[in-house]
């Protein structure tokens, strides 16, 4: 059995959504420049928003407002989904890689969610 988190930097969902950050950062860095301040940036912002959510909601007390701030960065880890999509549909480059990321950040963070709901109980 692991060890519980001390930090919100302990927890495997966090590590992933992190990598995921920094992975939507290299990616969009290739996208054309008049995307700068429209898909490159709204996409870095949605990319932040998961493992920005996760810290926070890692610190609240209680698990309500625990899983409100992971239903938040749930709900930016679909709006990548989606930018992922459009520029693999704008043909931007090969998002494979961070497809592949985004699902498995996705489970992770469905189980942490579960585990706080189930630890309520």
């Amino acid at each position: 059995m692991r060890k519980p988190a001390k930090t919100f930097r302990d927890l495997i969902v966090w590590q992933k959504a992190h990598q995921f950050v920094l992975k939507t950062y290299k990616y969009t860095k290739k996208f054309p420049k008049h995307e700068l301040y429209g898909l490159s940036s709204q996409f870095r912002r949605a990319a932040v928003s998961i493992p920005a959510n996760i810290a926070e909601g890692f610190k609240k007390r209680g698990s309500k407002d625990t899983m409100r701030f992971l239903n938040i960065s749930h709900g930016s880890l679909e709006e990548c989904r989606y930018y992922i999509i459009l520029a693999k549909d704008l043909k931007y480059g090969d998002s494979d890689h961070l497809n592949n990321l985004l699902e498995e950040v996705s489970r992770l963070l469905d189980g942490y969610y579960k585990a706080i709901l189930n630890s309520e109980s």
